[in-house]
């Protein structure tokens, strides 16, 4: 019913785009397990030599996806064939007019990234705002060119200091409270 409410006729599937028509390449800004809200990834893509729908591109979405490690028990993370229920790409990079000519971009991990593996994945659109063909930083089964992300954990030593601070203060006054009821006590008994 959406799908009839916005003007398509058909599903749009992920089979029915042209595969390869870009090339993409991602380079994490430093080895090993990149940090969420500090590391960097250098995107850069371009069109491919086999591409055959290029006449038809007019901007470039580039998005970052779950890969497959990534999915496993994870069903809001599916990869489906029809793109409108597909959730594997949930964050937006960039938004770009599509041109011939390389392109590359710095993008600095979202801080509410969360902990998993991830790839680059492009399409290309067209007037309609359909995608018509994508491209991806990884092969095709989505082994090889992963990077892992670590999430922000929300914990500052200052935070840290702050719990145990508060922590020796509860038990500080639960101590107290328990003395002066002994004596009050005591005090009582003896009247």
């Amino acid at each position: 019913m959406i799908q009839f409410s916005h003007g398509a006729t058909k599903q749009r599937l992920f089979s029915d785009l042209e595969k390869g028509a870009l090339d993409v390449t991602a380079k994490p800004s430093r080895q090993g397990v990149l940090d969420a809200g500090i590391d960097k990834l250098s995107i850069t893509w371009k069109l491919s030599s086999t591409a055959k729908k290029q006449a038809n591109f007019t901007t470039i979405n580039v998005n970052l996806c779950y890969a497959p490690v990534s999915q496993v028990d994870r069903p809001w993370r599916r990869t489906e064939n029809e793109l409108f229920k597909d959730k594997t790409c949930p964050h937006k990079i960039i938004t770009r007019a599509y041109n011939k000519s390389s392109q590359s971009f710095k993008y600095t991990l979202d801080r509410d990234i969360l902990t998993g593996t991830y790839f680059v994945h492009t399409y290309a659109v067209d007037a309609k705002d359909y995608e018509v063909a994508f491209g991806q930083s990884t092969n095709e089964a989505k082994t090889t060119n992963l990077f892992s992300v670590q999430a922000i954990s929300g914990r500052h030593k200052s935070l840290d200091i702050a719990s145990v601070c508060f922590s020796v203060f509860s038990v500080l006054a639960l101590l107290v409270f328990f003395v002066n009821g002994k004596r009050k006590a005591k005090l009582e008994q003896s009247k």
